[in-house]
């Protein structure tokens, strides 16, 4: 490069000031859900989620590929409602939360896909790792009235619970579910 043409970019350098960095988020558990669906005896919908959420996000607009997500779940926090089904949930027939206490996804790729990004992942559930990707929309920004700035994300995928080895009552509780997590996290 020219003497010339490199003191222009190190005049465009200082003049448009640092690159910008990834920017860290601590999800918010208050304002962040883990809710899923499941459907019961191939009739109707059963919803539920899970309470204790957490994890981080690291945000970088103008490089995608640069951030990531971590999404852990206390698998002995979900919540249908209903105590004596919660309390089935969690035991070895399904979650087996003693012996598995988290549900994690983490990360491995993220890319632009028009308005929103294409998210690739382990996710492990039931202590089986398998790779999910999925749709992520970024849902907003704001203040917190707390100080520090906000960012929202939201993906919805299907997952089979036999694949993560709970097969126990394939034909009344259906093998797939349905997971959305929509998160909203606090910069750091």
């Amino acid at each position: 490069m020219r003497q010339s043409n490199l003191v222009w970019v190190v005049l465009a350098v200082l003049i448009a000031g640092p690159l910008a960095a990834a920017d860290t988020y601590k999800i918010d558990g208050v304002h962040s859900a883990a809710i899923f669906r499941i459907k019961h005896m191939n009739t109707s919908y059963s919803y539920g989620r899970f309470n204790d959420i957490s994890g981080k996000i690291v945000n970088d607009a103008a490089n995608p590929a640069a951030g990531s997500v971590e999404i852990e779940i206390k698998a002995d926090s979900i919540d249908t409602h209903n105590a004596n089904r919660d309390g089935h949930l969690k035991s070895p027939d399904f979650l087996n939360a003693k012996q598995f206490p988290v549900i994690t996804f983490k990360s491995k790729e993220i890319k632009k896909a028009g308005d929103a990004f294409e998210v690739t992942g382990d996710f492990t559930l039931h202590g089986v790792t398998k790779p999910v990707t999925t749709k992520v929309v970024h849902t907003g920004t704001g203040k917190n009235p707390k100080g520090g700035e906000l960012i929202g994300f939201e993906t919805t995928f299907t997952i089979k619970r036999s694949d993560y080895g709970m097969s126990f009552m394939l034909e009344g509780a259906s093998d797939e579910i349905q997971i959305t997590f929509a998160v909203e996290a606090v910069k750091e």
